[in-house]
């Protein structure tokens, strides 16, 4: 693979009926191109997780997925209200979900930190006001 492979989804915001298709296309994708399955759960889970955070808080974005030989990079980008503070908002609990959101289920405070957490790399690169680009990249296990 000398070209890394691109993957482009619209994520519809306030749709929680579609939130979660990309990461779902993404997954089928993955295991088409034979990829370890630890690696696909990890970019399904913080690709899902960023998704939801779009469709709850920024009125839905772009999700870019890249793939090549030796990392698959997710890039979120929204034009939402962006995060104040992103050291609350990485914060295990922290939300600013309303609570009508939050009896849907979502809304729990743990998109960002579980983003983190099952990437290798993330950034947020946030402005208020402006919106918010997320780049999360999962290193693909190297042949010895």
């Amino acid at each position: 693979m000398s070209e890394p492979l691109v993957f482009q989804f619209d994520v519809d915001g306030n749709d929680f009926t579609s939130a979660g298709r990309a990461s779902v296309q993404v997954k089928k994708l993955l295991r088409e191109l034979g990829l370890p399955a630890d690696v696909i759960r990890r970019v399904s889970i913080a690709m899902y997780e960023g998704e939801i955070n779009m469709v709850i808080h920024a009125n839905g974005g772009v999700a870019e997925v890249r793939v090549d030989e030796r990392d698959i990079t997710i890039i979120l980008t929204d034009r939402g209200p962006g995060i104040p503070d992103v050291n609350l908002a990485m914060q295990e609990g922290y939300s600013t979900a309303t609570r009508s959101i939050q009896s849907l289920g979502f809304g729990a405070g743990m998109g960002l930190p579980n983003m983190k957490r099952y990437t290798d790399e993330m950034r947020i690169d946030t402005e208020v006001g402006v919106g918010t680009t997320i780049t999360m990249v999962i290193h693909l296990p190297q042949p010895q």
